[in-house]
C-alpha cells in the first residue's frame, strides 16, 4: 500500500478538493463555524462537491427539498 494514489476511480486528488472546497468556503462564506453545526457545513459542502458540473444546483436542491419528508411546506 505505500505510494498508492489511485485505487480505481478513487485518488488522493478527490479528498484534497473537497477539503480545498471546504476550507475555501470557511474562510470566504462563513468566516466562523461552531462546532455545533460542523456537520451541517461539511454536509453543505459534500453536496456541493459531488453535484459540481451537474448542472442547476439551487434547482437540484429544490427539487431534493421538495421530495423528502424531512422538509415542511410553510403556506400563508
Amino acid at each position: 500500500m505505500q505510494n498508492e494514489y489511485v485505487r480505481g476511480e478513487y485518488h488522493t486528488n478527490n479528498i484534497e478538493g473537497f477539503w480545498s472546497l471546504v476550507k475555501r468556503g470557511i474562510v470566504g462564506q462563513y468566516h466562523k463555524i461552531t462546532h455545533k453545526y460542523l456537520q451541517n457545513y461539511l454536509d453543505e459542502f459534500s453536496f456541493k462537491y459531488n453535484f459540481k458540473g451537474k448542472g442547476n444546483i439551487f434547482e437540484l436542491f429544490l427539487c431534493n427539498a421538495i421530495t423528502t419528508n424531512k422538509v415542511k411546506l410553510i403556506t400563508s
